[in-house]
């Protein structure tokens, strides 16, 4: 007999995979050579709309730099749903607060260096104020 045959119940639908182990399913979206091929044409058109974003005189000339914060978003979200596969599955949850926890610390170093520039800024002499010799 092996050991499969002495556990418990509740564990008798268990196989054995490591922890992260990639798994997918035909059946989803982003599942297949097909999920791949759509996030990979998703990602060209996200790539050729940003740059007749910045190129073109499409949209309106102070908005360009939010038409392409959007765009990086989408692109973003793209590349996580169809090629790293981050779902909001219960088998994705360490994975989707690693991500939370890696954005908040990117959040945190840019928003404390912009933070610690400003006041930096605001304490400097003036430059008129030096004098020359």
């Amino acid at each position: 007999m092996s050991d499969r045959d002495h556990r418990p119940e509740e564990f008798s639908d268990l196989d054995d995979s490591a922890p992260g182990e990639e798994r997918i399913n035909e059946q989803e979206l982003a599942g297949g050579l097909l999920g791949y091929a759509l996030g990979f044409g998703l990602a060209i058109l996200l790539t050729l709309a940003s740059f007749v974003a910045a190129q073109s005189g499409v949209i309106y000339q102070p908005a360009i730099i939010s038409a392409l914060v959007v765009l990086a978003i989408a692109q973003m979200g793209v590349h996580l749903v169809f090629f790293i596969h981050l779902t909001t599955g219960p088998d994705n949850t360490n994975n989707v607060l690693a991500l939370a926890f890696g954005v908040f610390i990117v959040v945190l170093v840019v928003l404390g260096s912009v933070w610690i520039m400003t006041h930096l800024n605001h304490n400097m002499m003036p430059m008129n104020g030096i004098q020359m010799q």
